[in-house]
């Protein structure tokens, strides 16, 4: 696992942890200039000897390795000798390894801009003095702890975890003037999402509560995240932490100040490439053919999910239905629409019924834009479509046309060609289009 015996100033940078597939951290690196910048997806027993015998200039570490990356390091700086636990190794001229976290400084970044946007007013106005919840006892919530506790922001943070003086159960009982909840447990993470580490009733009884904040980035919106969305509380998850650390982290890697502007630009960039784009709509509305020619317009992978159903099962939709019945082929839906609506940077049809199973929403919303296809009814056909076939057109957009309005993020009026539906779904879904809601 050694790299090549190179000179330190040619020597890469990377990340150092298990697993990694899921990380976006080369990206946001070769934005910042720390480049070439490579994954080290490491056994524990490979750790040290890349730490201490590997040619690189600038290490990220992520779980499970940060408390071992500060016991490695030859100097430590006094916010790790606190905390215990490093996310940033610099090999300095000399050969010697200096221990940093970047993750203390990338919270707060995050916490400060979620409170001046979302919450009107700073950190410190919003939680001085007040309870802030904060799931998980790891590497990542020592340094969520530590920007809380700063007295810039002067929180005062109640750690939960499964074992120790404060668990999950009773929890809204002990603290319910709590005002934050930030989630630093990998509960949630890809591709086991869209789980939560929090029953969803706390967040029914937590009143006091003003805002809901999640280390993790992957998905877009965790469970704990959309769960604050159904109860009207703000929410964010981690992607700005994130960038925002990795942009210190590229200052010590390369020695060099770097405006932290660049971390909103290099944010929505990740955004717009790994969000999906989920088409819905009643049969026959173009959902398929819209979707193939705007994967082509994007450069994206397309899915049909009746399609993929298909060919997990070896039978259509319209066999499964007809042969099994509507609730076995829904059942086989939902576990589908779960195992792509988890990925990143598709572009997904669903099929006319898939709003019948609130539990989908999640499925597609938590990685997805929501887009539906506005047909007039005189235009669907039904051939093929044994649920159009066996209700009718007029009955099945009566039950559906509601539930598809309800989860749209964006309504496109068809155009009359899949071409032209395709051109105005790419304008609606641009984020840094006028067109476009603000999500």
């Amino acid at each position: 696992m050694l790299l090549p015996d190179v000179p330190a100033a040619d020597a890469p940078f990377g990340l150092v942890g298990h697993p990694l597939g899921h990380s976006w951290s080369r990206e946001i690196h070769e934005r910042l200039g720390s480049a070439p910048y490579e994954l080290h997806d490491l056994e524990p027993d490979e750790v040290a000897p890349f730490v201490r015998g590997g040619s690189w200039r600038g290490l990220n570490v992520t779980i499970p390795y940060k408390r071992q990356a500060a016991e490695l390091a030859d100097e430590r700086s006094p916010r790790v000798e606190r905390l215990g636990v490093a996310n940033t190794l610099v090999r300095r001229e000399d050969g010697s390894v200096l221990a940093e976290n970047t993750d203390v400084l990338g919270f707060a970044w995050m916490l400060a801009r979620f409170c001046r946007q979302r919450l009107g007013c700073s950190a410190h106005e919003a939680l001085c003095g007040r309870t802030a919840l904060v799931l998980g006892s790891g590497g990542a919530s020592q340094a969520v702890q530590a920007a809380l506790e700063d007295p810039e922001v002067g929180a005062r943070v109640v750690v939960v975890s499964r074992r120790g003086p404060e668990t999950y159960d009773g929890l809204a009982e002990r603290h319910p003037d709590a005002a934050l909840i930030v989630n630093t447990t990998p509960v949630g993470m890809y591709p086991a999402c869209p789980a939560s580490p929090l029953d969803e009733e706390v967040l029914d009884a937590l009143t006091g509560l003003r805002g809901v904040l999640d280390v993790v980035y992957n998905p877009e919106r965790t469970g704990v995240c959309l769960a604050a969305e159904r109860h009207g509380i703000v929410c964010e998850s981690g992607l700005a932490m994130l960038v925002a650390q990795a942009l210190y982290s590229s200052e010590l890697f390369q020695g060099v100040e770097l405006d932290d502007a660049l971390v909103a630009p290099i944010e929505a960039e990740l955004y717009a490439r790994t969000e999906n784009v989920v088409l819905i709509g009643m049969p026959g509305a173009g959902k398929t053919s819209c979707g193939r020619a705007l994967a082509r317009l994007m450069g994206r992978p397309f899915v049909d999910l009746d399609e993929a159903i298909h060919l997990e099962c070896g039978r259509s939709a319209e066999e499964i239905i007809r042969q099994d019945g509507e609730d076995a082929f829904r059942a086989v839906e939902t576990r589908v629409t779960g195992s792509y609506g988890a990925r990143s940077g598709l572009v997904i049809a669903c099929g006319g019924g898939v709003v019948t199973r609130p539990e989908n929403y999640d499925l597609l919303h938590q990685n997805g834009r929501i887009v539906l296809l506005d047909r007039p009814l005189s235009e669907l056909s039904d051939e093929g479509r044994p649920m159009s076939q066996a209700r009718g057109v007029e009955q099945l957009a009566a039950e559906r046309m509601g539930l598809y309005r309800a989860w749209a993020d964006v309504v496109l009026p068809c155009t009359g060609s899949a071409a032209g539906d395709a051109e105005l779904a790419l304008q609606l879904t641009r984020r840094d289009s006028p067109l476009a809601p603000s999500l």
